[in-house]
């Protein structure tokens, strides 16, 4: 009869979402001991992939907030927003004939 095969890194990756602060021979240890052959590299590998998608993800953020970038769901709060101040203006034409006059 065969094995069935495991996803080592999702069972690495369900035990750091249960024990976040677990250290990899900790990892390692509870692990072999639910019958799975793994590495401490591998423990090492998956935490250094995981913390920098995290901090790829806030530079992205960063940057994105930081010059002027504008992304999808900006653009939509930013057109209600444009819709709202029209509509205190009195409507689009008022809301040009300010614009124009600041633009003066």
């Amino acid at each position: 009869m065969a094995k069935t095969k495991v996803n080592k890194s999702n069972l690495i990756r369900e035990h750091l979402k249960k024990n976040p602060g677990a250290k990899a021979n900790d990892v390692v240890a509870a692990l072999k001991d639910m019958g799975h052959n793994i590495t401490a590299n591998l423990v090492y590998f998956l935490k250094g992939k995981s913390s920098a998608k995290k901090a790829r993800k806030k530079r992205v953020v960063k940057a994105a907030s930081s010059n002027g970038h504008v992304s999808k769901s900006d653009a939509i709060t930013l057109i209600r927003d444009v819709r709202a101040l029209a509509e205190r203006a009195g409507g689009y034409d008022h809301l040009r004939e300010l614009v124009d006059a600041l633009s003066e």
